[in-house]
Protein backbone atom coordinates (compact mmCIF):
# COMPACT_ATOMS: atom_id res chain seq x y z
CA UNK A 1 0.00 0.00 0.00
CA UNK A 2 1.22 3.25 -0.88
CA UNK A 3 2.20 6.31 1.89
CA UNK A 4 0.94 8.74 -0.23
CA UNK A 5 -2.87 10.14 -0.81
CA UNK A 6 -2.94 11.11 -4.71
CA UNK A 7 -2.69 14.90 -3.29
CA UNK A 8 0.36 13.91 -1.20
CA UNK A 9 2.10 12.20 -4.16
CA UNK A 10 1.40 15.26 -6.14
CA UNK A 11 3.32 17.57 -3.83
CA UNK A 12 6.58 15.43 -3.06
CA UNK A 13 6.99 14.64 -6.66
CA UNK A 14 6.93 18.26 -7.10
CA UNK A 15 9.63 18.73 -4.24
CA UNK A 16 13.02 17.69 -6.67
CA UNK A 17 14.25 16.30 -9.84
CA UNK A 18 12.91 12.78 -11.36
CA UNK A 19 14.36 10.10 -13.08
CA UNK A 20 14.03 6.83 -14.83
CA UNK A 21 16.31 3.41 -14.06
CA UNK A 22 17.25 1.27 -16.69
CA UNK A 23 16.27 -1.93 -16.35
CA UNK A 24 19.55 -4.19 -16.26
CA UNK A 25 19.98 -6.83 -18.58
CA UNK A 26 22.46 -9.87 -18.53
CA UNK A 27 24.23 -10.81 -22.02
CA UNK A 28 21.27 -12.79 -22.73
CA UNK A 29 18.87 -10.27 -22.26
CA UNK A 30 17.49 -11.65 -19.15
CA UNK A 31 16.55 -9.24 -16.61
CA UNK A 32 19.85 -8.87 -13.83
CA UNK A 33 17.92 -7.91 -11.09
CA UNK A 34 21.40 -7.83 -8.72
CA UNK A 35 22.31 -5.43 -11.40
CA UNK A 36 19.27 -3.57 -11.16
CA UNK A 37 19.25 -3.89 -7.35
CA UNK A 38 23.09 -2.43 -6.61
CA UNK A 39 22.12 0.74 -9.06
CA UNK A 40 19.00 1.49 -7.51
CA UNK A 41 21.11 1.72 -4.14
CA UNK A 42 23.62 3.89 -5.84
CA UNK A 43 20.88 6.11 -7.02
CA UNK A 44 19.67 6.34 -3.17
CA UNK A 45 22.64 8.10 -2.74
CA UNK A 46 21.35 10.85 -4.44
CA UNK A 47 18.38 13.29 -3.88
CA UNK A 48 15.80 12.36 -6.51
CA UNK A 49 11.94 12.96 -5.82
CA UNK A 50 10.57 10.20 -7.44
CA UNK A 51 11.97 7.18 -9.31
CA UNK A 52 9.85 6.00 -12.73
CA UNK A 53 10.40 1.78 -12.30
CA UNK A 54 10.72 0.29 -15.67
CA UNK A 55 9.60 3.46 -17.50
CA UNK A 56 10.82 4.53 -20.96
CA UNK A 57 14.45 4.41 -20.54
CA UNK A 58 13.99 1.67 -18.39
CA UNK A 59 12.51 -0.14 -21.76
CA UNK A 60 9.09 -1.20 -20.62
CA UNK A 61 8.17 -1.75 -23.78
CA UNK A 62 10.47 -4.25 -24.26
CA UNK A 63 9.09 -6.52 -20.63
CA UNK A 64 6.85 -8.66 -20.32
CA UNK A 65 3.98 -8.22 -17.89
CA UNK A 66 5.81 -10.72 -15.44
CA UNK A 67 8.79 -8.96 -15.68
CA UNK A 68 7.39 -5.11 -15.26
CA UNK A 69 6.15 -6.35 -11.98
CA UNK A 70 8.98 -8.24 -10.81
CA UNK A 71 10.84 -4.91 -11.80
CA UNK A 72 8.35 -2.57 -10.11
CA UNK A 73 8.80 -4.71 -7.10
CA UNK A 74 12.51 -4.75 -6.61
CA UNK A 75 12.34 -0.88 -7.22
CA UNK A 76 9.67 -0.83 -3.98
CA UNK A 77 12.22 -3.30 -2.08
CA UNK A 78 15.10 -1.21 -2.42
CA UNK A 79 14.05 1.99 -1.89
CA UNK A 80 12.53 0.98 0.93
CA UNK A 81 10.39 3.94 1.23
CA UNK A 82 12.80 6.27 1.13
CA UNK A 83 12.44 7.66 -2.64
CA UNK A 84 8.48 7.71 -4.40
CA UNK A 85 8.32 4.21 -6.97
CA UNK A 86 6.05 5.09 -10.01
CA UNK A 87 5.22 2.04 -12.17
CA UNK A 88 4.06 2.26 -15.85
CA UNK A 89 0.63 1.19 -17.32
CA UNK A 90 0.34 0.76 -21.10
CA UNK A 91 -0.56 -0.76 -24.08
CA UNK A 92 -4.52 -1.64 -24.44
CA UNK A 93 -6.73 -0.42 -21.75
CA UNK A 94 -7.70 -3.99 -20.18
CA UNK A 95 -3.69 -4.20 -20.04
CA UNK A 96 -3.24 -0.85 -18.36
CA UNK A 97 -6.04 -1.27 -15.71
CA UNK A 98 -4.19 -4.74 -15.03
CA UNK A 99 -0.75 -3.04 -15.37
CA UNK A 100 -2.11 -0.47 -12.55
CA UNK A 101 -3.77 -3.04 -10.30
CA UNK A 102 -0.80 -4.84 -10.49
CA UNK A 103 1.12 -1.32 -9.10
CA UNK A 104 -0.59 -0.82 -5.88
CA UNK A 105 -0.73 -4.42 -4.99
CA UNK A 106 3.16 -4.34 -5.26
CA UNK A 107 3.37 -1.24 -2.84
CA UNK A 108 4.35 1.64 -5.57
CA UNK A 109 3.05 4.93 -4.90
CA UNK A 110 1.87 6.12 -8.23
CA UNK A 111 1.09 5.51 -12.41
CA UNK A 112 2.45 6.28 -15.18
CA UNK A 113 -0.08 5.79 -18.03
CA UNK A 114 1.63 5.63 -21.63
CA UNK A 115 0.19 6.14 -24.78
CA UNK A 116 -2.29 3.42 -25.93
CA UNK A 117 -0.58 0.72 -28.10
CA UNK A 118 -0.22 1.49 -31.25
CA UNK A 119 -3.67 2.47 -32.50
CA UNK A 120 -4.77 6.04 -33.19
CA UNK A 121 -7.95 7.43 -30.69
CA UNK A 122 -9.94 10.32 -30.66
CA UNK A 123 -10.48 12.30 -27.80
CA UNK A 124 -13.61 10.29 -26.08
CA UNK A 125 -11.16 7.22 -26.75
CA UNK A 126 -8.27 8.53 -24.91
CA UNK A 127 -10.33 9.98 -22.04
CA UNK A 128 -12.41 6.62 -21.73
CA UNK A 129 -8.35 4.70 -21.35
CA UNK A 130 -7.76 7.48 -18.82
CA UNK A 131 -10.77 6.97 -16.84
CA UNK A 132 -10.55 3.31 -16.50
CA UNK A 133 -7.17 3.67 -15.15
CA UNK A 134 -8.00 5.97 -12.24
CA UNK A 135 -11.10 4.09 -11.84
CA UNK A 136 -9.11 0.82 -11.37
CA UNK A 137 -6.78 2.29 -8.72
CA UNK A 138 -6.43 4.76 -5.52
CA UNK A 139 -3.12 5.63 -6.62
CA UNK A 140 -2.28 8.75 -8.08
CA UNK A 141 -2.08 8.77 -12.07
CA UNK A 142 0.09 10.36 -13.90
CA UNK A 143 -0.76 10.93 -17.69
CA UNK A 144 1.51 10.76 -20.26
CA UNK A 145 0.97 13.02 -23.20
CA UNK A 146 3.09 11.71 -26.32
CA UNK A 147 2.88 9.80 -29.74
CA UNK A 148 -0.77 8.96 -30.39
CA UNK A 149 -2.11 9.76 -26.92
CA UNK A 150 -2.14 13.82 -27.50
CA UNK A 151 -4.86 15.58 -25.20
CA UNK A 152 -6.74 18.26 -25.84
CA UNK A 153 -6.90 20.95 -23.30
CA UNK A 154 -10.77 20.34 -22.58
CA UNK A 155 -10.04 16.65 -22.39
CA UNK A 156 -7.72 17.53 -19.77
CA UNK A 157 -9.86 19.46 -18.32
CA UNK A 158 -12.67 17.04 -17.95
CA UNK A 159 -10.78 14.36 -16.67
CA UNK A 160 -8.97 16.85 -13.64
CA UNK A 161 -12.55 17.22 -12.48
CA UNK A 162 -14.07 13.53 -12.95
CA UNK A 163 -10.72 11.59 -11.53
CA UNK A 164 -9.85 12.95 -8.25
CA UNK A 165 -6.64 10.50 -8.18
CA UNK A 166 -4.92 12.05 -11.84
CA UNK A 167 -2.47 14.12 -10.57
CA UNK A 168 0.31 14.88 -13.29
CA UNK A 169 0.63 15.84 -16.44
CA UNK A 170 4.03 14.50 -18.63
CA UNK A 171 4.41 16.41 -21.82
CA UNK A 172 6.41 14.06 -24.42
CA UNK A 173 4.94 16.53 -27.43
CA UNK A 174 6.68 19.77 -26.83
CA UNK A 175 3.35 22.21 -28.34
CA UNK A 176 4.36 25.67 -26.46
CA UNK A 177 0.85 27.17 -26.52
CA UNK A 178 -1.15 23.90 -25.62
CA UNK A 179 1.26 23.82 -22.39
CA UNK A 180 0.51 27.91 -21.49
CA UNK A 181 -3.47 27.21 -22.34
CA UNK A 182 -3.49 23.95 -20.40
CA UNK A 183 -1.40 25.70 -17.24
CA UNK A 184 -3.88 28.27 -17.75
CA UNK A 185 -6.72 26.77 -17.53
CA UNK A 186 -6.36 24.47 -15.07
CA UNK A 187 -3.32 26.34 -12.41
CA UNK A 188 -1.77 24.20 -9.61
CA UNK A 189 -4.59 21.30 -10.20
CA UNK A 190 -2.34 19.15 -11.79
CA UNK A 191 1.15 18.42 -11.47
CA UNK A 192 3.32 19.52 -14.84
CA UNK A 193 6.26 17.41 -15.88
CA UNK A 194 8.98 17.51 -18.94
CA UNK A 195 9.11 14.27 -20.43
CA UNK A 196 10.19 15.32 -23.82
CA UNK A 197 13.69 12.88 -24.69
CA UNK A 198 16.80 14.59 -22.65
CA UNK A 199 14.59 16.95 -20.94
CA UNK A 200 17.70 19.02 -19.99
CA UNK A 201 17.00 21.00 -23.35
CA UNK A 202 13.84 22.28 -22.22
CA UNK A 203 13.89 22.33 -18.45
CA UNK A 204 14.81 26.27 -18.12
CA UNK A 205 11.84 27.80 -20.99
CA UNK A 206 8.68 25.19 -19.54
CA UNK A 207 9.47 26.36 -16.32
CA UNK A 208 8.15 29.44 -16.89
CA UNK A 209 4.95 27.27 -18.53
CA UNK A 210 4.31 25.68 -15.13
CA UNK A 211 6.58 22.60 -15.75
CA UNK A 212 8.33 22.59 -12.69
CA UNK A 213 9.74 19.21 -13.08
CA UNK A 214 11.06 16.43 -15.30
CA UNK A 215 12.54 13.09 -15.63
CA UNK A 216 16.04 13.35 -16.20
CA UNK A 217 17.65 9.89 -17.84
CA UNK A 218 21.03 11.43 -17.42
CA UNK A 219 20.79 11.39 -13.73
CA UNK A 220 21.48 7.87 -14.31
CA UNK A 221 25.06 8.06 -15.24
CA UNK A 222 26.20 11.42 -13.78
CA UNK A 223 23.52 12.37 -11.22
CA UNK A 224 25.63 15.00 -9.82
CA UNK A 225 25.64 16.66 -12.87
CA UNK A 226 22.28 16.22 -13.25
CA UNK A 227 21.30 17.89 -10.36
CA UNK A 228 23.46 20.43 -10.34
CA UNK A 229 22.07 21.43 -13.73
CA UNK A 230 18.10 20.58 -12.14
CA UNK A 231 19.51 23.65 -9.39
CA UNK A 232 20.17 25.37 -12.29
CA UNK A 233 16.97 25.61 -13.87
CA UNK A 234 15.15 26.14 -10.78
CA UNK A 235 17.26 29.29 -9.37
CA UNK A 236 16.55 30.65 -12.82
CA UNK A 237 20.28 31.09 -13.16
CA UNK A 238 20.27 31.35 -17.18
CA UNK A 239 24.19 31.70 -17.81
CA UNK A 240 24.61 28.43 -15.58
CA UNK A 241 22.22 26.48 -17.45
CA UNK A 242 23.48 27.83 -20.63
CA UNK A 243 26.96 27.10 -19.66
CA UNK A 244 26.13 23.31 -18.83
CA UNK A 245 24.35 23.08 -22.61
CA UNK A 246 26.60 24.18 -24.50
CA UNK A 247 29.61 21.83 -22.97
CA UNK A 248 27.39 18.91 -22.49
CA UNK A 249 23.37 18.46 -23.08
CA UNK A 250 23.84 19.76 -26.41
CA UNK A 251 27.24 17.66 -27.81
CA UNK A 252 25.33 14.79 -26.03
CA UNK A 253 22.26 15.23 -28.41
CA UNK A 254 24.56 15.16 -31.45
CA UNK A 255 25.86 11.55 -30.48
CA UNK A 256 22.09 10.77 -29.35
CA UNK A 257 20.65 11.68 -32.58
CA UNK A 258 22.90 9.55 -34.71
CA UNK A 259 20.61 6.62 -34.31
CA UNK A 260 16.72 6.17 -33.92
CA UNK A 261 16.31 4.92 -30.83
CA UNK A 262 19.43 6.33 -29.15
CA UNK A 263 17.55 7.97 -26.31
CA UNK A 264 17.15 4.64 -24.30
CA UNK A 265 20.43 3.12 -25.88
CA UNK A 266 23.12 6.36 -24.93
CA UNK A 267 21.97 6.24 -21.32
CA UNK A 268 23.05 2.67 -21.15
CA UNK A 269 26.03 3.50 -23.22
CA UNK A 270 26.64 6.10 -20.42
CA UNK A 271 26.41 3.70 -17.54
CA UNK A 272 29.56 1.44 -19.40
CA UNK A 273 30.98 4.70 -19.72
CA UNK A 274 31.33 5.48 -16.20
CA UNK A 275 32.43 2.02 -15.35
CA UNK A 276 28.97 0.49 -14.00
CA UNK A 277 27.40 -1.09 -16.95
CA UNK A 278 23.54 -2.01 -17.46
CA UNK A 279 23.91 -4.75 -19.79
CA UNK A 280 22.88 -3.93 -23.48
CA UNK A 281 19.00 -3.07 -24.54
CA UNK A 282 16.69 -5.11 -25.86
CA UNK A 283 15.65 -5.13 -29.65
CA UNK A 284 14.81 -3.32 -31.47
CA UNK A 285 16.93 -1.00 -30.24
CA UNK A 286 20.39 -1.33 -30.74
CA UNK A 287 23.53 -0.01 -28.71
CA UNK A 288 26.28 2.44 -29.94
CA UNK A 289 28.82 1.78 -31.73
CA UNK A 290 32.50 1.31 -30.12
CA UNK A 291 32.64 4.68 -31.90
CA UNK A 292 29.79 6.32 -30.32
CA UNK A 293 30.68 5.19 -26.87
CA UNK A 294 34.15 6.09 -26.79
CA UNK A 295 32.87 9.75 -27.96
CA UNK A 296 30.03 9.41 -25.61
CA UNK A 297 33.20 8.42 -22.16
CA UNK A 298 35.59 11.23 -23.77
CA UNK A 299 32.43 13.88 -23.48
CA UNK A 300 31.26 12.75 -20.08
CA UNK A 301 35.31 12.69 -18.53
CA UNK A 302 35.65 16.37 -20.20
CA UNK A 303 32.53 17.99 -19.29
CA UNK A 304 29.84 16.62 -16.97
CA UNK A 305 31.36 18.46 -14.11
Amino acid sequence: MSRYTPAEIQRALGEGLLSFPVTHFRSDLAFDEAGYREHLGHLASFPAAGLFAAGGTGEFFSLTAEEVGRVVRVAVEESAGAVPIIAPAGQGTAQAVAFARDAEAAGADAVLLFPPYLTEAGQDGLAAHVRAVCEATSLGVIVYHRSNAEYGVGTVEKLAADCPNFVGFKDGVGDIEFMTRLYATLGERLLYIGGLPTAETFALPYLQLGVTTYSSAIFNFVPEFALAFYDAVRAGDRDEVYRRLREFVLPYLDIRNAGKGYAVSIVKAGMTAVGRPAGPVRPPLTDLSGAELAALKALIETSAS
